[in-house]
């Protein structure tokens, strides 16, 4: 695919392929997205379909078998999906976000190994970075790769995994020498199938509801230590970095699910009438409105031009990412609770999706980075000129 970008229009070739991810998600993820929500269930359906079309996990390159999607393509991939169905969302997303370290740093065996599965949809990827006592600070983690042989033996527990038990692989971070800080974490990439390994109960969560999130218990794992990803020691850089590229991801969903909330209270506003004539006509509804619309198209040029500095991998990437998520995740937040308010009683009700984009909305502040944390990272790139 093309890796040029117009600062002020899409190529061709990337309204195609939103055109097609919409007609996908019309049609085969949003019929299901309130049911995937009530009974907190795997979206099976919409696996099925993204698989079907090749948007399961778009990033991997042709060589491994797939679609080879730049970071702008991919970003509108995750967004449709989300304007959809935000638990669906998060196969694509969490496909890159658990293979990124990969792609980024492992050998070409590790690469073949692992990237043709999940290219071809026969597996799924995780990432596995936070714990119990390590969220924010990362770098305090405490689950632990000792090596014996020509083996490493992990033990420790990750939570807040997403897609835990679903899929077959999980990039693990650990460390390998304690008295090293972060230039002592190391990579890995852990199979579902290895012994050892297991997954606590789902949470219950707010919102996201079918995308299973759970601890992953590793209880003396021995991983080949050739399934390290890079060089010991470099885990913790390998596991920034890719937060750098991904943090977009999660600025596409976010903004994904404010078109959908905006989307939906447009039409209702013109059908709803009261004092005789529909509620779009009322200006202080219409004020919000616009509000919405403004918003969401800014936290979408900043999305796009993030994305572009992901393609090219610019200095600059750490600043736009941390903004690109901030911003979105922000504007989802008020857009979707906007469009609760437009509905009103309705808007409050599990008959109407507006209740549920509000909910999943909410973990866009929060997961790869609370948006406190990304304040702090964009603060520290303008005072370093880097902004």
């Amino acid at each position: 695919m093309s890796n040029s970008f117009d600062l002020y229009a899409l190529s061709e070739e990337h309204q195609a392929i939103r055109e097609a991810v919409r007609d996908v998600c019309d049609a085969k993820v949003a019929p299901h997205a309130g049911d995937v929500d009530e009974l907190a269930e795997f979206p099976k359906a919409a696996y099925d379909a993204l698989k079907a079309s090749d948007f399961h996990a778009p990033h991997i390159p042709e060589a491994y078998g797939g679609a080879g999607a730049d970071a702008l393509a991919t970003v509108i991939v995750i967004e449709e999906v989300a304007r959809a169905c935000a638990s669906s969302s998060l196969i694509p997303a969490v496909n890159k976000l658990g293979s990124l370290p990969l792609l980024l740093s492992a050998s070409e065996q590790v690469k073949q190994r692992y990237l043709p599965p999940v290219a071809a949809g026969d597996a799924m990827f995780s990432y596995c970075l936070s714990e119990p006592e390590a969220g924010s600070d990362a770098a305090s983690m405490k689950t632990r790769a000792v090596a014996d042989g020509s083996q490493y033996v992990l033990n420790g527990v990750k939570r807040w995994i997403t897609n835990a038990g679903v899929s077959d692989y999980y990039t693990v971070f650990a460390v390998t020498d304690p008295s090293a800080r972060s230039k002592g974490i190391s990579a890995f990439v852990v199979e579902k199938s290895d012994e050892g390994v297991s997954f606590g109960a789902p949470e219950k969560k707010l919102g996201i509801k079918g995308s299973p999130t759970r601890e992953v218990y590793f209880d003396n794992v021995r991983i080949p230590a050739d399934r390290m990803i890079g060089e010991p020691g470099t885990g913790f850089g390998t596991a920034m970095a890719t937060l750098d590229h991904t943090r977009v991801t999660i600025a596409a969903q976010a903004l994904g699910i404010a078109q959908g909330a905006l989307d939906y209270a447009l039409g209702y506003v013109k059908e709803r009438k009261q004092f005789g004539k529909p509620i779009a006509e009322f200006q202080g509804l219409q004020f919000m409105l616009a509000d919405m619309g403004m918003k969401i198209e800014a936290a979408r040029q900043l999305t796009y031009a993030a994305a572009a500095r992901s393609e090219r991998n610019e200095p600059d990437l750490t600043y736009f990412g941390a903004a690109a998520k901030c911003f979105a995740s922000d504007v989802a937040m008020a857009v979707t609770t906007d469009a609760v308010q437009l509905l009103g009683g309705y808007g409050y009700t599990h008959d109407y999706p507006v209740e549920r984009m509000m909910r999943d909305a909410k973990i866009t502040q929060i997961y790869e980075g609370t948006n406190q944390v990304q304040r702090i990272v964009m603060a520290r790139q303008l005072l370093k000129g880097l902004g």
